[in-house]
């Protein structure tokens, strides 16, 4: 049994596939510029959540301050002394936080001298909160101080406090008013929640209106990704349409590269065309002058001018694949041409069974075809030719990670190709049986022609018992 002839994988083609990869993702343009504008987005967002709420908090501060001191002049001018040094009077604060009993809102007034006796606190505070000394929180030069103090609850307080002389006799007091800083805090942090779930929302809304912007603003790009696509595929010849004045020169110049590489195809085909047409007229004066001498000699020109005409035809159609093999992709759709050629060599040979398995999917071959017509040909022509009785050819797109290869298998119940000689039936000019008709290049030109494609050809033996040529080409998405 023979054994499959090793070949080179396909190499992958990163132009097929129009959706980006996750590998991709990170080149992409599009991902780049939304990636750069949420990322600056969520920066000025915090920024100003944080300037916004450090502001508020300032405010809040100073404005409970603004708010101590104001109840500690209302307290101090709420309070007298009696001839007796009793303190007196009944402040209103106008606060109903200072009647709640253990509300974190308080006030005090206590003896600062000699001569004064009593105190006064509001209905709010049930015991006594104790103020640190003087010499470790001193008085300012108005006779003010405030600090930190924990609550009847363990609420932080902040204590603003003064002594304030209340008679000609020099008799003074200590006033203290007591805010609730915990209230303060909660109403601080109250503030930021909102304000970051109002942020958070216009956040959001920002990032998916600028991705949009983008995203349509990119959107010409596609366009031409696109067209440039359906360039490479044949199903265009230019890009056509409207672009933005930035892509415009883009489109142009592209649309120029393709103009020019037809001129670059066309003229190595008349370069080609001209070649073959000057050597036609000397090789037939060979042929027919070899057959005009006539004997062992004659026919020896016949023969060679015959193999140097074949040869020549050869590398011609290699010149013509090299020269379009990079340029814009043609389309050639498989099944039809297959099925002509199939019907052809069945007329051509009624005595050998020709069987045809087609797809049911369209599978259109990225390339020429004459190419495919010759490559076809020959291994048509070569399975005929060897096969007793049949001839099964079949035509399977790819299965796999790989869509865009597609493989034609054509094989005959033939005496096939000895495992020792597979490699050799493909060099050119080495034919195998000299009792059969040929000049020995049908499989040594398939072969060129599929390395010219980027392609895989393998000869192996058939379940029919004779040869098994596969092909495997890249087709169209």
């Amino acid at each position: 049994m023979s054994r499959r002839r090793k070949a080179e994988p396909l190499p992958t083609n990163p132009t097929v596939g129009r959706r980006l990869s996750l590998r991709a993702w990170p080149r992409s343009l599009t991902f780049r510029v939304i990636a750069f504008s949420t990322v600056w987005a969520i920066l000025t967002l915090v920024v100003i959540f944080t300037l916004i709420t450090t502001l508020y908090r300032q405010a809040s501060e100073r404005g409970f301050d603004s708010l101590l001191s104001a109840h500690l002049f209302n307290l101090i001018g709420s309070i007298g002394i009696s001839d007796s040094g009793a303190l007196t009077g009944s402040p209103d604060l106008g606060d109903l936080r200072f009647s709640e009993p253990n509300s974190g809102w308080y006030w005090s007034v206590e003896p600062a001298s000699e001569g004064v006796h009593g105190d006064l606190h509001s209905s709010s505070m049930t015991r006594t909160i104790p103020s640190p000394d003087v010499a470790d929180v001193p008085f300012n030069a108005n006779f003010q101080r405030s600090y930190a103090a924990q609550g009847i609850n363990g609420e932080e307080l902040v204590v603003f406090e003064s002594e304030f002389v209340l008679d000609a006799k020099n008799r003074a007091a200590r006033f203290r008013v007591m805010g609730n800083k915990t209230e303060l805090e909660q109403e601080i942090a109250t503030f930021q929640r909102r304000l970051l779930t109002y942020l958070s929302l216009f956040g959001i809304g920002m990032i998916a209106i600028n991705a949009i912007a983008i995203l349509l603003g990119l959107q010409p790009l596609r366009r031409v990704r696109n067209a440039l696509a359906m360039v490479r595929e044949g199903t265009a010849q230019r890009l056509d349409g409207r672009f933005p004045a930035e892509i415009e020169p883009l489109a142009n110049e592209t649309n120029a590269l393709i103009e020019n590489n037809k001129r670059i195809v066309e003229r190595s085909r008349t370069q080609v065309g001209n070649l073959a047409h000057s050597l036609k007229t000397p090789l037939a004066v060979l042929l027919n002058e070899g057959r005009a001498l006539g004997g062992a000699k004659g026919q020896l020109i016949a023969e060679q001018a015959a193999s140097m005409q074949k040869q020549i035809d050869h590398y011609l159609q290699r010149a013509r694949v090299a020269a379009q093999r990079d340029s814009v992709v043609y389309r050639t759709p498989v099944a039809p041409l297959v099925q002509r050629m199939v019907r052809v060599l069945q007329k051509l040979n009624p005595r050998t069974s020709l069987s045809l398995s087609l797809p049911a999917t369209e599978i259109v071959f990225a390339g020429e075809r004459e190419d495919l017509e010759e490559l076809l040909g020959n291994l048509l022509e070569n399975a005929v030719k060897w096969a007793r009785s049949a001839v099964a050819i079949s035509v399977v797109p790819l299965a796999g990670k790989d869509e865009s290869l597609f493989e034609i298998s054509i094989e005959d119940d033939g005496p096939g190709i000895p495992e020792d000689r597979a490699r050799e039936a493909l060099k050119r000019g080495r034919r195998l049986d000299e009792t059969k008709p040929g000049t020995g290049l049908g499989l040594a030109i398939v072969a060129d022609l599929v390395n010219e494609y980027g392609g895989v050809l393998a000869l192996e033996r058939s379940g029919m018992g004779g040869l098994k040529a596969t092909v495997r080409l890249r087709s169209l998405q």
